[in-house]
């Protein structure tokens, strides 16, 4: 059975920025594009690699370790790493994987997400 469990208050996260939260035994990307928010795992399921600590462009998280990219909306892979002979060698040992992404709501000034 899922539930919404509060992870952070609205005025925490500026648009265009994102934090790491921790919830249900799990470490959570939290990100603000305009007023929508948006919950996914932290780690890159390529060599887990800190999200929070990459790049984000609209819904588009990129991973600091290999270039990977995420839309952080649904978990879709936009980019398995990027390209170079690196990328071939770990493209063939390691399939791309989408990220895991959990539904959020804002209630009250509290934004809550889905597990």
């Amino acid at each position: 059975m899922s539930k919404f469990t509060e992870v952070a208050k609205i005025d925490e996260l500026q648009s265009g920025t994102m934090k790491i939260v921790r919830a249900e035994g799990r470490e959570i990307l939290l990100t603000r594009v305009g007023d929508k928010y948006y919950a996914a795992d932290n780690r890159c399921p390529h060599m887990k690699g800190n999200l929070s600590q990459g790049k984000l462009e609209g819904t588009v998280v990129t991973c600091p370790l290999h270039g990977s990219q995420f839309d952080i909306g649904n978990g879709q892979v936009v980019r398995w790493l990027k390209g170079g002979l690196m990328s071939k060698l770990s493209g063939a040992l390691k399939m791309s994987r989408n990220l895991t992404a959990y539904s959020v709501k804002v209630e009250d000034g509290k934004v809550m997400v889905e597990f």
